[in-house]
């Protein structure tokens, strides 16, 4: 008895690293010419709206060439079909053709996650076909030799068949009726067939007359005896005047029944009866039956779509053909996707298409070349689902530039999943109808979480059998996870291709081990032992403790037996006591997400949408040696996914999968959120640790806790951090919520442009505080604050553009500003290559300006008169008090005309060097430590010239004066600059 209950899943011959062995039918596929295609995973179950509406992802058709090997299949040429003679009239020749135009409509229709790419992405239009390698019986059955992933890619790929010459005869000579194709899920059965039927409607299918899609979920539904004619006619009701030649041995026709395994057949005589009469009423399966068994309609043809584990519902004597769909086994079809699909006119949606399309180019060549360094995208990007994933996140990361943004991490990810596992039962056979995605959340869900809680990546086998349970599980259970291995698993885990780990598993995209990690808490399966019971227990009482009071009242009245009903009383307070505990698990799972968002130990990190950039496109630089420790994992992206998860509409789409999150659960954790994540938001940040913390916010979506925590941030520092359109736009949004005033927002080196100066007006519009230096801001992103500057709700009073390429005609832009602003009073234009016409334009509109106190115009390569027509206008302002002019091209004379104007000034005070006569400035310590703060960005040699001269100044001040406390200020700063001279010259 022990001996039967072990499954093959529990033997050493049928190990988890027997999951190489099947890879290699469908990833070993190298040196063949073939018209590549395709698309990204669909679930492959559902037709005309309800089908097919998953996966429709699709790219440009192209025959590829290369190593020598020519297998072509262009498209048929447009000419006139010829007319179907075997029709008595020519009604059935228009409803045929009606017929063609209603599918081309229906499965030419591109769900709402492709309409991000452009209108150019049509089903009909583009599209890239995946392998398909013709199969056998026994090669399904029979274990293929153990393989690594390097190998497997390697392997050239052999007995590849078109999509036309599925019907073919086979090598006995014998015309095939009935042809089985199959694949896991995500390597595009549903989107492939989708382009069969579009290619028929367009005439591009002349084998067959007549083309009749079903749905094989759609018949699972329905028990109720139908006709063949009549279940058409339900579908179609178009063809009803076809239908009496439907049985005619001279119509070809074609049925395509997508998604077998939602159906239960039985091809035991006993189990389903014989029907060769079309009108006949005989339930939907017990049709699909006798179509394969030729039985009814003979001479049509049929092609299936199923996976793996329900190729064998169908006797093999009933098969003419078996077709396995390999996915893009080979980088060069990987690369040929991801140019079509990356480079589409109208990917980026920009009006500017010449600067769009140079984005997309070096986008398209980075992502290349990183292909072409590491194996393990390759292994992962096989299945053309993670092809279109990869294609998504980028559109995300770089396209993205509206305000809100349109979508989330969180929500490319959702759908991904909705795209491939929406409607899909893992089981038809098994009696409770678990869904696939509910048993990836359960299964492969608590294996990501206990990688991301130990901080790996690499699983070994045991890791896999501790985490799926094996030795723990029923005859139900292991006949549920055989299913899983055979469809599933691949799909998330996959062969690691690093030296030494060949013998242990990835997550197939990293990001997803961190997606399934929070999907599996915040669905509440990280449980205890007394948790899980206590649950049961708790909705067990609920259920009867009602009914068995009433009856215990009753016979109390007849029996002295009145302690019975308060004892059960007593036991009905048990559910209460558990929801407590339950309340207890979701302020759990609210502290895991704010001790994960803010671990001290990733601080100092890229922040999230940069470690994703850097996971797809690659780093660019020498790679790391194979002996060199690597990095710590960080899973930065696990708080955040839990955060979006829980989103409204991540919930209702993660309803669909079947995994379901109750709007009170939602409440609840949100609730417990505000005292963990919101307390330790309002400490003091990193850069990259803010901008992820403002991440976290735009993914949660919920506005009214959104803005209770931005409301603490008066002060944002995100220095350094790359912002890109999308960050400009996360943070436009999150801080959208509210309209309190910022002090200060360091936005310092962050690589803004004018675009994303344009995303960020609202919030640039409340800071009192502005620091844009070392942004390579122009003239265009002068003119755009320009317009900031004169809005009338501008609350900015100290700009700080320093180090900018501002020039002469964003000089003009600024004047103009100064002109009609009334709220800033500190203006910084330090370095940013005004020259003596930029200072002449600020002093002419300088007169017009009322509130500015302090102006910095120093390095600036400004000469004499203009300086002095900068200080001159200064004197006449009314509340002006300091003008920065150091480090300028000024004379020993228009020093001395400086400091004579200094003497006859009206408050003004013109730093210009750090001497003031016999005497040292009082500004000395200030003008050194702006140089030191610069000298990584400025011209070493113009500052060494300049740190030259403001030597000598000190020499020749201290040798003019008598008093020898002076004398010892002069030699202190002397020393300063000669060590600053000195370092600047070691290139320290």
């Amino acid at each position: 008895m022990l001996q039967a209950m072990q499954c093959w899943i529990c033997r050493p011959c049928g190990s988890w690293m027997r999951l190489h062995r099947s890879l290699m039918r469908s990833r070993g596929m190298r040196g063949v010419c073939l018209c590549v295609a395709a698309v990204p995973g669909a679930a492959g179950s559902r037709f005309l709206r309800k089908v097919f509406h998953r996966g429709s992802i699709s790219l440009p058709r192209v025959c590829v060439h290369y190593q020598g090997t020519s297998q072509e299949h262009p498209a048929q040429p447009r000419t006139a079909r010829r007319g179907p003679s075997h029709l008595r009239n020519v009604a059935s020749s228009e409803a045929i053709k009606k017929h063609q135009k209603r599918l081309c409509a229906w499965f030419s229709h591109q769900p709402n996650e492709e309409r991000q790419f452009g209108p150019s992405f049509s089903l009909d239009a583009v599209h890239v076909d995946p392998v398909i390698r013709e199969s056998s019986l026994e090669e399904i059955l029979k274990p293929s030799p153990d393989l690594t992933i390097q190998n497997q890619l390697q392997q050239p790929c052999k007995q590849v068949i078109s999509l036309q010459n599925l019907f073919s005869v086979d090598a006995c000579g014998r015309q095939v009726k009935n042809v089985v194709l199959y694949g896991t899920v995500g390597t595009g059965k549903s989107t492939l067939i989708k382009k069969m039927v579009v290619d028929w409607c367009h005439n591009r299918l002349p084998s067959f007359e007549l083309v009749i899609p079903f749905s094989c979920e759609d018949l699972s539904h329905s028990h109720a005896p139908i006709s063949l004619q009549h279940l058409i006619t339900k579908k179609y009701q178009h063809l009803q005047d076809v239908m009496p030649m439907l049985g005619a041995s001279n119509l070809k026709v074609l049925f395509i029944l997508n998604g077998l395994e939602r159906l239960n057949l039985d091809f035991r005589l006993a189990g389903t009866e014989l029907c060769c009469d079309p009108n006949e009423p005989v339930p939907p399966s017990a049709i699909v039956v006798n179509l394969l068994r030729k039985y009814l309609l003979p001479e049509a043809s049929i092609i299936v779509t199923t996976r793996p584990s329900a190729v064998r519902r169908i006797p093999g004597k009933y098969v003419g053909r078996y077709a396995e769909i390999c996915g893009f086994s080979d980088t060069n079809l990987q690369k040929l996707y991801f140019q079509m699909r990356l480079s589409q006119p109208g990917c980026s949606g920009e009006k500017a298409m010449s600067s769009s399309s140079g984005e997309q180019e070096n986008l398209v060549e980075m992502l290349l070349r990183n292909l072409e360094r590491h194996n393990q995208i390759a292994a992962a990007c096989f299945l053309p689902s993670y092809c279109w994933l990869v294609c998504t996140t980028l559109h995300f990361l770089y396209f993205t530039k509206m305000v809100p943004p349109s979508q989330t991490l969180t929500g490319i990810y959702t759908s991904f999943l909705r795209l491939n596992f929406s409607g899909e039962v893992l089981d038809s056979t098994d009696p409770t109808s678990i869904s696939m995605m509910k048993y990836v959340a359960k299964t492969v869900g608590k294996l990501a979480y206990e990688g991301v809680m130990s901080r790996k990546t690499c699983f070994s086998e045991d890791d896999l059998q501790q985490c799926f349970e094996v030795k723990m599980k029923t005859e139900r259970e292991l006949n549920l996870l055989e299913v899983f291995r055979s469809d599933v698993f691949r799909f998330f885990l996959t062969p690691c291709v690093q030296p030494g780990k060949e013998h242990t598993f990835v997550f197939t995209i990293p990001a997803m081990q961190e997606y399934l990690a929070a999907l599996y808490v915040v669905l509440g399966e990280k449980k205890t032992l007394m948790q899980r019971v206590g649950k049961e227990l708790s909705e067990v009482i609920g259920k009867v403790s009602d009914d068995v009071v009433v009856i215990l009242n009753i016979i109390s009245k007849v029996l002295p037996l009145r302690f019975l009903p308060v004892l059960f009383n007593l036991l009905k307070i048990f559910p209460r006591y558990f929801a407590r505990l339950s309340g207890r698990g979701r302020d759990a799972i609210a502290h895991t997400m704010a001790d994960e968002l803010f671990r001290e130990e990733d601080y100092y990190n890229d922040d999230v949408l940069d470690q994703i950039n850097s996971s797809i496109l690659g780093v660019e630089g020498p790679m790391r040696h194979p002996d060199e420790a690597p990095d710590d994992e960080v899973f930065e992206l696990f708080p955040i996914f839990m955060g979006g998860i829980l989103s409204r509409r991540n919930r209702a789409i993660l309803d669909q999968l079947g995994c379901s999150i109750k709007n009170l659960t939602a409440f609840e954790i949100a609730k417990a959120m505000k005292k963990t994540v919101i307390r330790k938001g309002r400490r003091g940040l990193p850069p990259s640790e803010l901008m992820d913390y403002l991440f976290f916010l735009h993914e949660f979506q919920n506005e009214r806790f959104t803005a209770e925590a931005v409301r603490s941030l008066r002060t944002i520092n995100l220095s350094s951090v790359k912002m890109t359109p999308l960050k400009c736009s996360v943070l436009a949004s999150v801080m959208g919520t509210t309209c309190h005033e910022v002090e200060e927002l360091n936005l310092t080196s962050c690589n803004l442009d004018t675009s994303c100066l344009s995303i960020l007006f609202p919030v640039l519009l409340r800071c009192k505080a502005l620091h844009l230096q070392l942004n390579s801001l122009g003239s265009d992103a002068c003119k755009e604050i320009r317009d900031l500057l004169l809005h009338d709700k501008c609350a900015v009073s100290n700009l700080r553009l320093t180090n900018n390429p501002v020039g002469e005609q964003g000089a003009q832009f600024l004047a103009e500003a100064l002109a009609g602003n009334r709220s800033l009073t500190r203006l910084s234009l330090l370095h940013t290559a005004l020259g003596d016409r930029g200072a002449e334009v600020i002093a002419q509109h300088l007169a017009h300006n009322q509130h500015l106190q302090e102006l910095n115009l120093g390095y600036n390569s400004l000469t004499d008169a203009a300086a002095l027509r900068v200080v001159e206008v200064a004197k006449k302002h009314e509340t002006l008090d300091k003008v920065h002019l150091y480090f300028n091209n000024i004379s020993e004379d228009g020093k001395r005309a400086l400091d004579s104007l200094r003497m006859d000034r009206d408050g003004v005070r013109a730093l210009v060097f750090l001497t003031a006569g016999t005497n040292i400035s009082h500004y000395w310590s200030h003008i050194l430590s702006v140089v030191q703060r610069n000298l990584t960005v400025w011209d070493h040699e113009q500052v060494r010239q300049h740190l030259v001269l403001i030597l000598q100044d000190l020499e020749s001040s201290r040798r003019q004066t008598a008093n020898p406390w002076r004398k010892a200020k002069f030699l202190r700063v002397e020393s300063e600059v000669k060590k600053m001279l000195g370092n600047l010259q070691n290139g320290t």
